[in-house]
């Protein structure tokens, strides 16, 4: 395969069956006309990003047959996700589509998309209007279908009923909402939402290129979220980078830092002399011994 233009001389499907002693048996084969680049189950069929097209087969006697077709896709869907009747798909340089399939018309119709250009390397689904993805440029985010789309039946606000791969043409699909922004530092590689300890809250844990894995915790009240944000600007100004860059700045390197606390940051509070660490506690009506208890119980829920 060639990667630029991409394009591969032969590209197929391969469809296999095991047996009560798992041993794999090649059913069918069936061609295609582009590189495929993803494939999920939905609803007993096969949803497969093939080239720039989306398609949903269904199981036949010599080939997989293709049942449904979007044509609109900008690049190509590197990530794909079933939830419920939405399909949830990731471009490999365009972010976030969510689909719908139209069973009276067999058609699917894209019911929100996002505005940034984003080159996705790992995405996840929070619940059902809710994604977290990441960009290779080092960005994480966290996306939400807006009110006016949640229960639109297709992408056509025009009267029209325009096919589903023309409804681009009327500039009408709903833009993902951002609810949260935060510059890693280094280009995720895979997200995942979980529990790191039995009884323990959920998390979105993460990995990056360079062998880190992290973790992005959701705050409980919005008290801790208040002390957090003052602690989090306090030690901002009182412990400045080695290398004299803002630290502002750096976490909202490509799009502004939103609704996210950097927990490395506050973790520095330990570091800083007494003096300064009694400031800042004056400051939040605490002591530093109170400080340093919340931060390792912040820990300790991770």
């Amino acid at each position: 395969m060639t990667l630029y233009p991409r394009h591969a001389p032969k590209a197929t499907i391969k469809t296999y069956m095991y047996d009560e002693r798992y041993h794999l048996q090649l059913i069918h084969s069936t061609p295609l006309d582009d590189v495929p680049l993803c494939l999920f189950p939905f609803e007993g069929r096969l949803l497969a990003s093939v080239g720039k097209a989306l398609r949903i087969y269904e199981l036949g006697k010599r080939k997989l047959l293709s049942k449904c077709e979007y044509k609109n896709i900008p690049e190509g869907i590197m990530w794909m996700h079933v939830k419920g009747d939405k399909i949830y798909t990731a471009d490999l340089r365009e972010s976030f589509h969510i689909f719908k399939y139209r069973r009276s018309d067999n058609q699917l119709f894209v019911m929100s998309d996002d505005s940034a250009p984003r080159w996705v390397t790992a995405a996840t689904v929070l619940d059902s209007v809710t994604m977290a993805g990441a960009d290779k440029f080092d960005n994480f985010f966290i996306a939400r279908v807006p009110e006016e789309a949640r229960d639109d039946e297709g992408g056509d606000h025009t009267g029209l009923r325009l096919k589903a791969d023309t409804a681009y043409l009327t500039g009408a699909t709903p833009k993902l909402d951002y609810a949260v922004q935060f510059h890693v530092g280094d280009s995720i590689t895979a997200l995942e939402k979980t529990t790191l300890s039995q009884g323990g809250s959920e998390l979105i844990c993460y990995s990056t290129l360079l062998g880190a894995i992290g973790a992005f915790y959701p705050f409980s009240s919005r008290d801790e979220v208040d002390f957090f944000q003052h602690l989090e600007m306090f030690v901002r100004s009182e412990k400045a980078p080695l290398c004299g860059r803002d630290h502002l700045m750096y976490r909202s390197y490509h799009f502004p830092v939103q609704n996210c606390v950097d927990g490395d940051l506050c973790e520095q509070f330990m570091t800083l002399p007494s003096d300064k660490q009694r400031l800042i506690a004056s400051e939040l009506d605490r002591t530093p011994a109170e400080i340093i208890k919340k931060l390792e119980i912040g820990r300790a829920h991770v």
